[in-house]
């Protein structure tokens, strides 16, 4: 893992702590850094590495958000404070719906927690802090561009993701504060998209509100107690109004259906579908995992009807150890 000392956001970037109407250096002192190993035999290690590090922000005692993707399968998490301290920490729990995960540490943090503010109530134009682990030269000030739905090729959609400029380097698990400096979000990823001719950086966070419904079965069950949804194990993009397959998770439900890359997907269950929205949708709306879902694609001029046998995508994950 990079030490926290070998990179700064650009000064034009930082928040300047006289911008801001609450504490912004204690409030940025809530985020720690995240370093997490994850066992080479893990079904997540091909596509997220065995090594993983990134942000996360302490909510309450001892107990910090992530995003899921940097502990999915970790068998050890470690926490690294502003102090210079280093505090083991477990992973407690992963949701797939919202992306969110949770660490609790095995130490005592001496951290304050960030509360928990409103998500809804942002606005395209506010101003936000985009925050990381060690503080000011590590955050970024920023602005909300954009509220809108976003679909991930994973089998991933959120109602109303929240996007930001400039875009924080290390975006992984970073603070979305607002101006109260209340914790409005969590970083997800990192997009690029198209202004006035030019490609510009933007961040993708999954807004806090999400977080409230589950958390206590996070803390409980290390998941949500419902049922799951649907999985496929197939990665997809959209090329001209077409869903096309551009991956499949190795012994995923796709897989041993024998879907290809480049197959076509034009129909779920008889229903013609267009956009990974729809798709998405359409295949959550069929019932709880392990429930059939026909498809009809398309590959190399030949159109077929094929029915995968959708699964828990938790079933294919190792559990977390605990110490």
């Amino acid at each position: 893992m990079p030490a926290l000392t070998e990179w700064r956001v650009p000064p034009a970037n930082q928040p300047r702590a006289n911008d801001y109407g609450f504490d912004l250096d204690r409030a940025l002192a809530s985020v720690v850094g995240l370093h997490a190993i994850i066992p080479p035999d893990a079904f997540s290690a091909e596509t997220l590495g065995t090594e993983r590090a990134g942000n996360g922000v302490v909510i309450d005692n001892g107990l910090v958000l992530t995003i899921g993707y940097l502990i999915t399968e970790a068998e050890s998490v470690w926490l690294h404070l502003a102090d210079g301290r280093v505090v083991e920490g477990h992973a407690l729990g992963f949701d797939s719906v919202t992306g969110f995960g949770l660490v609790q540490a095995l130490g005592h943090l001496d951290v304050e927690p960030l509360p928990l503010g409103n998500s809804a109530k942002t606005r395209v134009g506010d101003r936000v802090v985009v925050g990381g682990a060690g503080g000011r030269t590590r955050s970024v000030a920023s602005q909300i561009v954009a509220k809108q739905e976003f679909a991930g090729y994973w089998e991933y959609l959120l109602d109303e993701a929240v996007f930001t400029y400039p875009a924080h380097p290390n975006w992984g698990g970073t603070a979305l504060l607002n101006e109260r400096g209340e914790l409005i979000g969590i970083g997800s990823l990192q997009l690029e998209r198209e202004r006035d001719g030019k490609a510009e950086h933007v961040n993708m966070i999954v807004p806090i509100d999400l977080l409230k419904p589950v958390l206590d079965d996070l803390r409980k069950f290390g998941r949500v107690n419902k049922p799951s949804r649907p999985w496929l194990g197939l990665y997809s993009t959209e090329i001209d109004n077409r869903l096309v397959v551009i991956g499949i998770s190795a012994n995923g439900p796709a897989a041993r259906a024998e879907l290809k890359t480049g197959d076509v997907i034009l129909a779920v269950d008889g229903e013609e579908v267009t956009s990974q929205t729809a798709f998405y949708k359409k295949m959550w709306g069929l019932g709880a995992a392990g429930v059939d879902v026909p498809l009809t694609v398309h590959h190399e001029g030949v159109t077929f009807d094929v029915t995968v046998t959708s699964t828990d995508r938790f079933k294919l994950l190792k559990a977390p150890k605990l110490h």
